[in-house]
Parts: C-alpha cells; structure tokens; sequence
C-alpha cells in the first residue's frame, strides 16, 4: 500500500472497529466516559500498532499517547487522532464523530483520511473527493456543543445559515461532502483534530488557510493551532481575514 491507501485503511479499520466496539459497549451500559475512554484506546492501539508495522521508520504524533519530540528532526510523521469527537462517540446514535490518519512531511500534509465509521464514509487523498458544488446561500458550521461567535460573524456577513455539528472531522467531512460551505474556527484545536481534515479537503481543491490567508504548518513544537478556515473556494476571498 502507498501512503494514501494505507491512511485509508487504517482510519477504516480503527472505524470498523471502534463501531462494533460502541455496540457491545452499549449493551452492557457502560457510563459515557467509559465508553469513550474505551473506544480512544483501541483505536490508538490499532492504529499505532499497524504503523510501526507498515511504516516502522516513521515517527507518530498521536493525541492519546506521549510526545515523541524526536518528530521535530524527523522527515514522515504521522499525526493522528485515533477518536475525533469522544463524546459523540460515548452517545449511542450520534454518527458525527471521525478517525483522522494524516502523513506529514517538510511540516505538510502529503497523505490523510477521514473516516466516519456510524456513517459508513472514508473520505482520502487518493482518490480524492471530487469538488463540491457550492449553495447559493452558504452554510456555516459551528460546534453543537461549543457555538462559535467567528461562525455567527461569518454566517452574517456573507447572507449565511448556521449548521450545528459535533466533531472536527464530521464538519470538516461536511464541507468536502458539500453539506456546508464553511468550517471557519478561532478558538484552538490541535494538529491531530485538523491534520487529516485539512489534506483531505485540500485534495478536494477546497480552501484550506489561516484564517489570515496564511498556509497552515503541522509537525510544529506547540502543536496547538490557533485558528483555520476550510471552505469552498467560491467563498474564500469573502472568509479569510474576516
């Protein structure tokens, strides 16, 4: 498998069986942060596991297990999130929650997948997503937990509907799949919630910047990320800098 396939399979896989374990785990009535703790560490261990089986000279970023800080001299570093949305994922019936498998190297995304187990979506580099077609009226996504001030702006200003969504794979995913038209964020995430998302959504020929324009970099000491926009490029020019 090259790089783009096996980003593919691993976030299908660690999907595959992050839903069968949610149903057994739902059977038996676990507490949510049960649930989610469970589902976090099997997803980590398979994924983790099967890189350094089929990768074994590359290096992991991975928000469920310790800093590898030899990644900053390294050239391929995989940066994933083995379980984008834990709470949606602990909540029987919630599908909006993802897998993110990203391959970076020179501080870019050259390979990634997004998966979307409850909903039976794998979207990857290669073949990548075709372009969406934009809505006349854009659709602006913001966090169901978390209601942004940046997307309410956004929706404003350019004549915009809100979309409440939960994970940052699942809106990322909702952009590419042209459910929406802009997934702008100003509050912070982490390199793991966005990596995939952003080489996936690039591939799709969507726009994919700071939100000052500026061109996004992973592999970085700090691996907080301050603020992006993934959007349509039809509506790119009215977003960025907003």
């Amino acid at each position: 498998m090259n790089d783009h396939q096996l980003a593919a399979h691993l976030a299908w896989k660690a999907g595959e069986l992050l839903v069968e374990l949610r149903a057994e785990l739902s059977a038996q009535r676990l507490a949510p942060f049960a649930v989610g703790a469970r589902g976090d560490a099997l997803a980590h261990d398979f994924i983790d596991k099967a890189l350094r089986q089929h990768r074994p000279d590359d290096l992991v970023l991975s928000e469920e297990s310790i800093d590898n800080r030899r990644r900053l001299e390294h050239s391929r570093v995989w940066i994933v999130d083995p379980l984008d949305g834990t709470r949606e994922f602990s909540i029987p019936g919630r599908t909006d929650w993802a897998v993110h498998v990203a391959l970076v190297a020179d501080d870019k995304p050259i390979a990634g997948a997004v998966a979307l187990p409850a909903q039976g979506i794998t979207l990857a580099t290669e073949p990548a997503p075709p372009m969406p077609v934009a809505a006349a009226q854009p659709r602006v996504i913001t966090s169901r937990s978390r209601p942004g001030r940046l997307a309410r702006r956004i929706a404003d200003d350019i004549g915009g509907t809100i979309v409440q969504m939960g994970s940052a794979g699942a809106k990322a995913a909702a952009v590419i799949g042209g459910q929406a038209e802009v997934y702008a964020h100003a509050s912070g995430l982490h390199e793991w919630d966005l990596c995939a998302p952003a080489a996936v959504a690039a591939a799709a020929g969507l726009h994919v910047s700071r939100l000052n324009g500026d061109e996004l970099s992973f592999n970085q000491s700090d691996t907080y990320m301050s603020d992006f926009v993934i959007c349509h490029p039809d509506w790119a020019a009215a977003v960025v800098a907003k």
